[in-house]
């Protein structure tokens, strides 16, 4: 009784600018994640939240609105995708550094390091690709991203386990290459 309450008093607190501010910043990242595309992301985003105010009737509190919120990303996007407007886009946004006063000498191999990783994340399967963004960058749990992405748990996991080998491989056929 007491998790529906607070259910309840989540869902009236809610208004389009407090969840925008909230998460409109993981919706639109996530939204990146999948297409690769800037104004993709910026179009889905608006879509999201659109209908999510349209069909905050429909939200359960089976999980978190932030988890509800990245399933209508991806069932946006993935829309999108069917449409075939989706081509591979170069460059990625990367997260900020939020350090006191590094050098601009640190500060640029942080972001030079943290480009291509990410570089190397936008070459995985777009299957392995969003499993592991929403495990590292969203810090989702397994079940959420089992629920998000309406797989099962042990797809999940093996899809996880898949992508951090995949990543790996491709991080180390670099550095090979680079030694050579």
């Amino acid at each position: 009784m007491d998790e529906h309450l607070k259910y309840i008093s989540t869902i009236e607190s809610l208004d389009i600018r407090t969840m925008m501010e909230k998460y409109g910043e993981d919706v639109w990242n996530y939204a990146y994640f999948l297409t690769r595309k800037h104004d993709w992301a910026d179009d889905i985003s608006q879509d999201v939240f659109f209908k999510a105010f349209k069909h905050i009737d429909s939200f359960r509190g089976q999980s978190s609105i932030r988890t509800w919120l990245l399933t209508i990303t991806r069932n946006t996007a993935n829309s999108r995708r069917r449409l075939a407007f989706v081509r591979r886009t170069v460059g990625f946004n990367a997260r900020k550094i939020n350090r006191a006063h590094p050098s601009a000498e640190q500060q640029y191999m942080e972001q030079s390091y943290s480009n291509e990783i990410w570089d190397k994340v936008m070459q995985l399967p777009v299957q392995y690709r969003e499993t592991l963004v929403l495990s590292a960058h969203y810090q989702l749990s397994l079940e959420e991203i089992a629920a998000t992405l309406h797989i099962s748990l042990g797809t999940v996991k093996s899809r996880l386990h898949r992508a951090r080998r995949r990543l790996s491989d491709l991080i180390g056929s670099e550095l090979s290459d680079a030694t050579n």
